[in-house]
């Protein structure tokens, strides 16, 4: 199968010739010919599976299809997203492949100021990725009209409705005329999601490409059961005899990542943490680091748990496993992507087994245990301990006044290229 033979227009037919990128994912050969179409579309499908080019293309191509009503631009597609990052990443994709077009995408998102975003959607999108929160924002203020609105995006649908953003999403698309086209996106696939599927689309058709929470094959489990007060010792250990390559590495609170991130540099290894406080000037610039490969390793709380797009990225360590079992699938699925084969090591205390024996459910498999010379623990993990109550967060209100930004944000689904190209060989989109 070829993005030809898809039904796509020739205008982003070129942009994808331009990336050398021939051959749709699973979930884009699915969807694309259903959107085009003008279904709405369920879709569910694990991470990593290119579902930004999956709504992203045949958009552009029904917008590029159609005329705009006359008078000031107003948003005629609207792409709701979890967070800053993956809004960042959409609207990057989306002017990638349409850059043979003339229709212009905008971001709104909390963390940011409000001025450029008014004056943005002064100026007129066709196109508009938005975070909940903000986009109520600018609703309450009047500096947005949905009213044009004819494709509606519930882009990581699973992941806004654990921050809290069903209240917020309710509002948005009672703002949205009633006759339009919807499609959902996510990462998981469960009764929740149909349930807000039943309340926002018509009819629509269901696309999966992979069971819910599950993982892709090539990834390999490893538990590495150490003393709690061993653990940053351990971690040295592996990155300065064991791994070279860039890695990422999941703590679980965003001093915990800071003061980490600290210990590895005076270590000698250069690294950056990422999380929630950071303004998203300094998160994407620790995240560009990373990718230059300035730094070799980036720490961050489940802020980057979804969406980050980082080629070749063999490895991913849990130095503190999640207490939500599910985010473990989001998390590792930063590596194997594409069909790239990938490790996750977790560094694992006495007291959190009863974490890792919730993973292992969660996966259906055992995780491997291998304890590291020098690093051997004091007793054996205990299994059957009480894992800490999990907690996401209590839902945030349906939006913030003033445009103050979010307590908490989380990363995102990638909107750039899936396996990158060497020498001759082709390359899938997003």
């Amino acid at each position: 199968m070829t993005f030809e033979a898809l039904g796509l227009p020739p205008a982003v037919l070129r942009a994808l010739a331009d990336k050398n990128y021939t051959t749709p994912t699973p979930i884009q050969e699915q969807a694309i010919p259903l959107v085009l179409a003008g279904r709405d579309v369920l879709g569910g499908a694990q991470t990593g599976t290119g579902k930004t080019a999956a709504f992203g293309l045949p958009l552009l191509g029904r917008l590029s299809g159609t005329t705009a009503p006359a008078g000031p631009r107003k948003p005629r597609a609207l792409i709701l997203v979890p967070t800053r990052e993956l809004a960042v990443q959409v609207a990057e994709s989306l002017r990638g492949y349409g850059k043979h077009l003339r229709l212009f995408t905008g971001t709104i998102f909390g963390g940011a100021g409000m001025n450029p975003q008014v004056d943005m959607l002064r100026r007129g999108v066709d196109i508009l990725v938005a975070t909940p929160g903000r986009l109520i924002d600018h609703l309450e203020r009047g500096t947005v009209k949905l009213d044009a609105v004819e494709i509606l995006v519930l882009d990581e649908a699973d992941r806004m409705l654990d921050m809290g953003f069903m209240p917020a999403i309710k509002r948005i698309v009672d703002r949205v005329p009633k006759q339009r086209q919807t499609l959902l996106f996510s990462a998981t696939f469960e009764s929740r999601i149909r349930g807000l599927a039943m309340a926002f689309m018509r009819n629509p058709a269901e696309v999966e490409v992979a069971a819910r929470n599950t993982v892709v094959s090539t990834i390999a489990h490893i538990a590495h059961p150490v003393d709690g007060g061993k653990k940053r010792d351990l971690l040295t250990h592996l990155l300065t005899t064991r791994f070279k390559d860039r890695i990422l590495v999941f703590g679980k609170t965003k001093h915990g990542c800071n003061r980490l991130a600290e210990q590895l540099e005076e270590s000698g290894i250069k690294a950056v943490a990422i999380h929630g406080n950071k303004s998203q000037a300094q998160r994407q610039k620790a995240l560009n680091e990373f990718k230059a490969g300035r730094c070799r390793v980036l720490v961050a709380t489940d802020v980057a748990a979804r969406g980050l797009d980082i080629p070749d990225l063999p490895l991913v360590i849990n130095y503190d496993l999640p207490l939500i079992p599910e985010d473990y699938v989001h998390r590792i699925g930063r590596t194997g992507r594409n069909g790239a084969t990938g490790e996750a090591i977790s560094l694992v205390a006495i007291d959190e087994g009863g974490l890792l024996s919730q993973v292992q459910k969660l996966l259906g498999m055992n995780v491997k245990q291998v304890i590291v010379e020098g690093f051997e623990p004091s007793q054996a993990l205990r299994m059957d301990a009480k894992p800490p109550v999990g907690n996401r967060g209590a839902p945030r209100p349906s939006h913030r006044p003033h445009g103050k930004p979010a307590a908490r944000h989380a990363t995102a689904h990638a909107g750039s290229p899936k396996g990158r190209s060497t020498g001759g060989r082709t390359r899938t989109a997003s």
